[in-house]
């Protein structure tokens, strides 16, 4: 049992409020996840690739990093320290480079993106929303995860979101019976994850489709053929977030609609402070059926 938010901002007026609306959503969630909670956020794409990083030691990691990781790439890289992340602005096409040679100093990549942030630790999501400032963050959509861990271990890495390309990120609720295989399968076409968890295999299943050519609806109409267990899944990209349950159907979700924003969450108490839910349309999500927002 885990919880899940999503928020699709249509008003340009929310967008500064668009990190408090989300924490407020996924605070109401905290009993149905305790372990870990974490949020992507998406701002305005600005020059470069955004890269968020975090360490465990972060006073000792990013010690130098903005002058080490401007003398390889040759240029001026901005770092911003949020507790144990650092969001990092390096060029485009610099990515591999950067990448590599953050993972090489000990660093966990959280995640890659012109837009896209991700925020995510240990704790209760009222914890990890103070740890990083959360509230105060703006932008255009976001999604959230509190983790009541089944499978895996509750670590940093094991916490949702995860992101498996550029912009892309996944949360879930549920469980897939079929993510050993298919991670040996998407490793072979070069989709190779960091951890044991199923929702990570997941997502890259989704990023694969995405790379090969689909859409974000087509990706998740996918899961539907080649999933197999309980899902329902949110994803992140660039320019909106998609929904998908399984056939059967059986992990909560509900949905609300205003002229100002679209809302998921996995129960209702979590609209309950947003603005005008009072004459919402909502509904919930039908069963293998696919709906997204984007830009």
């Amino acid at each position: 049992m885990c919880g899940i938010v999503g928020l699709f901002l249509k008003s340009e007026a929310l967008r500064p409020k668009l990190g408090e609306m989300l924490t407020d959503m996924l605070i109401t969630m905290t009993d149905r996840g305790p372990d870990s909670a974490g949020i992507a956020i998406y701002g305005d794409p600005g020059d470069g690739l955004k890269v968020t990083v975090q360490s465990d030691t972060p006073a000792e990691a990013f010690d130098g990093l903005e002058i080490a990781l401007g003398e390889l790439l040759g240029t001026a890289v901005p770092v911003k320290v949020s507790d144990t992340h650092a969001v990092l602005t390096i060029p485009a096409g610099s990515e591999d480079k950067a990448v590599a040679f953050l993972e090489e100093r000990g660093l966990r990549v959280m995640g890659v993106g012109e837009a896209m942030e991700i925020y995510k630790e240990i704790g209760l999501p009222k914890d990890v929303a103070a740890r990083f400032d959360l509230r105060a963050m703006g932008g255009s959509h976001g999604i959230g995860h509190t983790r009541m861990a089944t499978e895996s271990a509750v670590t940093t890495l094991g916490a949702h979101p995860f992101s498996t390309a550029a912009d892309e990120c996944l949360v879930h609720n549920g469980s897939l019976s079929n993510h050993n295989r298919l991670r040996r399968e998407l490793a072979r076409a070069g989709f190779v994850t960091k951890t044991e968890n199923d929702t990570e295999v997941g997502a890259a299943y989704i990023s694969s489709r995405i790379a090969g050519g689909a859409s974000l609806g087509e990706a998740l109409e996918g899961t539907l053929q080649d999933l197999d267990g309980f899902f329902t899944f949110v994803m992140g990209t660039k320019n909106g977030f998609g929904v998908v349950r399984d056939p059967i159907a059986c992990k909560p979700a509900v949905m609300a609609e205003t002229d100002d924003y679209v809302a998921f969450g996995s129960e209702y108490r979590a609209f309950a402070d947003l603005p005008g839910i009072e004459t919402a349309r909502v509904w919930e999500p039908e069963p293998a059926t696919v709906y997204f927002w984007e830009r």
